[in-house]
């Protein structure tokens, strides 16, 4: 059986671009272990994430909007999704490790608070430590799964994921492509979400942009995939204006969606029960779950406080503010 990992190996040799990340190459895992017989190290990693609690709870984590009411607004497991899509295009069409990119983008939101960045910004404000969640994703696939033992992971999926948004850039080809895929996911499905939600329109959006990129969702991340495969060799680049343009829709979305008072009206209320669940939980450790005790008596309250509250989906999370903050009708 061992022959069919291999053969997989001897393929990326013949195929992968030099600029690409063999999985032979990996700097590995914290923790050694044997080989499977099938699958490649990334393979292994994106199955881990693909299996474990923090990926499934994606699915009832906000985007941007808060509760919509529909089923067509994007949550935090639908973008992660689109990131995988778009990353893999990038990465087939470059000739890079496909299965790197495809484990990277699939686990970069894995620590995403509940309530999107709302939730973000309370913990940053209450934690001590501070909170990014790129960090706590990184956190949650080295800590917090399987029991508490981690997903054990290689270092270039780690490394990819830590790195996916601002700041230092990925190691691997593979790892600054996920980051590059996000941007253009979040860009182009929040602006289907905005105009689903009448906050804007198509002719709303800068005609400096459209211009360029196309005046439809599929045009601009056709537009923007094409420009990363015609400008990549060993670094990652768009056409000069094609980047104008991408950066200028980037500045109309801050300005006219993700500050809007009408997206962000309920904003204010999550971040509120953010913070009374994070002092709650501090005051009443006794109250936190088995594992969140455990990593309480190891690093601290407030880390593992921070950990649960991090983990909850929005559902979750309203549901404990309601149990220990809203009084039950009382019944004779």
């Amino acid at each position: 059986m061992d022959e069919i990992r291999l053969r997989t190996i001897e393929n990326e040799r013949k195929n992968i671009s030099p600029y690409g990340m063999l999985c032979e190459n990996t700097k590995g895992r914290v923790r050694k272990e044997e080989e499977c017989v099938i699958r490649t190290a990334y393979q292994r990693d994106r199955d881990r994430i693909i299996h474990c609690n923090a990926f499934r709870r994606l699915k009832h984590k906000t985007q941007v909007f808060l509760s919509p009411d529909s089923d067509h607004y994007r949550t935090r497991l639908t973008h992660t999704l689109e990131v995988s899509q778009i990353a893999r295009t990038i990465a087939c069409a470059l000739s890079l490790n496909e299965n790197l990119t495809e484990a990277i983008a699939l686990g970069h939101d894995l620590g995403h608070t509940p309530f999107g960045h709302a939730g973000e910004r309370a913990l940053a404000e209450v934690y001590p430590g501070g909170f990014k969640h790129y960090e706590q994703s990184l956190r949650v696939v080295d800590v917090i799964e399987n029991s508490g033992n981690g997903l054990n992971l290689t270092y270039e999926v780690r490394d990819g994921i830590l790195c996916h948004t601002k700041g230092k850039e990925a190691d691997t080809l593979e790892g600054r492509i996920v980051k590059l895929a996000d941007r253009i996911a979040y860009i182009n499905h929040d602006i289907d979400d905005a105009k689903r939600g009448e906050v804007i329109t198509e002719a709303n959006l800068p005609a400096d942009a459209t211009r360029i990129l196309g005046k439809t969702k599929s045009e601009r991340i056709n537009t923007l995939v094409v420009s990363a495969v015609r400008n990549t060799k060993d670094e990652l680049r768009l056409d000069e204006d094609v980047q104008a343009a991408f950066d200028i829709l980037h500045e109309f979305m801050f300005d006219r969606v993700y500050t809007n008072p009408v997206c962000k009206s309920e904003e204010g209320k999550a971040i509120e029960m953010i913070k009374m669940l994070y002092e709650f939980f501090v005051e009443n450790p006794k109250e936190l779950p088995n594992e969140y005790i455990s990593i309480a008596w190891k690093e601290g309250t407030e880390r593992a406080v921070c950990d649960y509250i991090a983990g909850m989906t929005d559902g979750y999370a309203t549901k404990m503010f309601t149990k220990y903050f809203i009084p039950n009708g009382w019944v004779k």
